[in-house]
C-alpha cells in the first residue's frame, strides 16, 4: 500500500534531510520539492560521490524515480540548467523523470538586483538574505505580478508580462536603490534561450499528482529550510519567505491535505542557524568553532559558517506542535561522540519567568536565557552502529531523553554522512 511521508525540518534548517530524504527515495515512487529556492541546499554523500542539490528533490540520486518541482517552488532557471548539467556529469539523473510544476514563479534578474539592494539599505536591521532573488520572487506572486514556468510556454505572452513588469521594476531600481534597471530584450532572448532546456519538464504536476495518488504510489514530499524559518510561524522577520511547515507540503504540491499519511521532522542532535536571529543555545565563540569544525557546519548554498549551539527542547517541541509530527529523526549524532558532558535546553528563562513554550516574538526569543540540563557524553564512537542498542548506553539516553522532551518517537539516528550510516528504528513507508 502506497504512503504519502513529508519531511520536514524541525529547526532552523540545515538539519542533514537531504541525507534523509535521499535514504527514503529508496521507499517511494515519487519525491516532490514543495517550497523554497535555491537559498537552500541540501548535501548527499554517495560513495565517494558529494552532490548538492539546491532545486532538484534529492531523490533524483536513485534511478527509476520521479522528481517533482512542486507549485511551491521559486526557480532559478539558470541554477536548474546548471544543476542538471553537475548532476548528469556526476552519473546520475539516467532514467529519472524531471517535472517542473506550470505554477512554479520564476526568479528574474530584478528580484536578485531587488533582493541584495534591500539587505544593504537594512544595514544593521539586515535578516541575512543569500541575495539569490527568493524574497523578491516571492512578492511577486503574491503581488500578482509573478512570471510563471508555464509562461515560458507560450513566447508573447511572456514578453507581454516581462514588459509590464520592467515598467514597474525598472522606476523602482533607479528611483529607490540607484542603480541601473534591466534591457526588456536582454531578459527576454536570455530566457527563451533557457526556455527552450526546461519546457521539457514543465507540466500539470498537480494533476500528476492526483493520478499517483489514484494508483497508490508511494510519495515523498521534501522541505527546504527548517520549521523557525517559516514566514508565517518562525522567528519573524529572521525567517525566509515561504511556509516551511509541512501543511505546505499540500499547497506548495498541489494535493489535499488529506492524502497525506504522516509528517517527520528531522532534527540534530544539536542545533545550528545561518544568518541574523536569536538564538537562545549558542555556544561561546571557542565552543562554537570546535563544534563546528567537527561538524562540518558550512551552508551548501553560501559557505557561511553556521552558529552552533546545544539541542534546543523548547524549540523542538513547538516544531513538533507546528507540524503535527508523527515521528523524529536525529542527525549528527556522532559529532557528538568526543564530549564529556552535553547540554539539552529544557526551558527558556525570561526575566523572572520561566518558559516551557516557545515565544514566536524575536524580541522575547532575543533576551531569552536557557535552562539547561547536562547529561553524560558517551566519549565512544557510534559512526558504526547498525542498530540502536549497538550505541553506546549514553548515546541511548540522550535520544531517549529528546523523545521526552520532545513529545514524539526517535524513528531514525543517523551517525556519519554516508547512506549507510543511519540506523533505522521505524521506517514511515513500511
Amino acid at each position: 500500500m502506497g504512503r504519502r511521508v513529508v519531511v520536514v525540518g524541525a529547526q532552523w534548517g540545515d538539519e542533514g534531510k537531504g541525507k534523509i530524504v535521499d535514504i527514503l527515495t529508496g521507499f517511494a515512487d515519487i519525491v516532490v520539492r514543495f517550497q523554497g529556492g535555491n537559498n537552500a541546499g541540501h548535501t548527499v554523500t554517495v560513495g565517494d560521490k558529494q552532490v548538492i542539490l539546491h532545486l532538484i528533490p534529492s531523490g533524483i540520486l536513485h534511478p527509476g524515480k520521479t522528481c517533482i518541482i512542486g507549485c511551491g517552488v521559486v526557480v532559478d532557471p539558470s541554477v536548474l540548467i546548471e544543476e542538471i548539467d553537475t548532476i548528469k556529469e556526476k552519473g546520475f539523473f539516467k532514467d529519472n523523470i524531471l517535472l517542473i510544476s506550470k505554477e512554479a514563479h520564476l526568479i528574474m534578474p530584478y528580484h536578485k538586483k531587488i533582493d541584495l539592494a534591500k539587505e544593504r539599505l537594512r544595514g544593521k536591521h539586515r535578516i541575512g538574505t543569500t541575495g539569490r532573488g527568493i524574497g523578491p520572487a516571492y512578492e511577486d506572486k503574491v503581488a500578482r505580478c509573478g512570471i510563471r514556468c508555464g509562461d515560458l510556454l507560450d513566447e508573447e505572452v511572456f514578453r507581454e508580462k516581462l514588459k509590464t513588469n520592467l515598467l514597474e521594476k525598472n522606476h523602482y531600481i533607479t528611483t529607490i536603490f540607484h542603480e541601473e534597471g534591466f534591457e526588456l530584450h536582454q531578459i527576454y532572448y536570455e530566457y527563451m534561450g533557457i526556455a527552450e532546456k526546461i519546457v521539457p519538464y514543465i507540466t500539470d504536476t498537480s494533476l500528476y499528482l492526483a493520478h499517483a495518488i489514484g494508483e497508490d504510489k508511494s510519495i515523498l514530499f521534501e522541505g527546504a529550510q527548517g520549521t523557525l524559518l517559516d514566514v508565517d510561524h518562525g522567528t519573524y522577520p529572521y525567517v525566509t519567505s515561504s511556509n516551511t511547515v509541512a501543511g505546505e507540503a499540500a499547497t506548495g504540491s498541489g494535493i489535499g491535505p488529506t492524502a497525506i499519511d504522516s509528517v517527520i521532522g528531522v532534527a540534530k542532535a544539536y542545533t545550528t542557524r545561518v544568518g541574523e536571529g536569536p538564538f537562545p543555545t549558542e555556544l561561546s565563540e571557542d565552543e562554537e568553532e570546535a563544534l563546528r569544525e567537527r561538524g562540518g557546519e558550512y551552508g551548501a548554498t553560501t559557505g557561511r559558517p553556521r552558529r552552533c549551539g546545544w539541542f534546543d527542547a523548547v524549540a523542538a517541541r513547538y516544531a513538533a506542535m507546528v507540524n503535527g509530527m508523527d515521528g523524529l529523526i536525529i542527525t549528527k549524532l556522532d559529532v557528538l561522540d568526543d564530549l564529556e558532558e552535553i547540554k539539552i535546553c529544557t526551558a527558556y528563562r525570561y526575566g523572572d519567568e520561566t518558559l516551557w513554550v516557545f515565544p514566536q516574538d524575536s524580541n522575547i526569543l532575543q533576551v531569552c536565557e536557557p535552562v539547561y540540563e547536562t547529561l553524560g557524553g558517551w566519549m565512544e564512537d557510534t559512526s558504526s552502529a547498525k542498530r540502536f542498542d549497538e550505541l553506546p548506553l549514553k548515546a541511548q539516553r540522550y535520544i531517549r531523553r529528546i523523545e521526552e522532551l520532545v513529545g514524539v518517537q526517535v524513528v531514525m539516528v543517523s551517525v556519519g554522512a554516508e547512506r549507510k550510516q543511519a540506523i533505522t528504528v521505524k521506517n514511515p513507508f513500511l
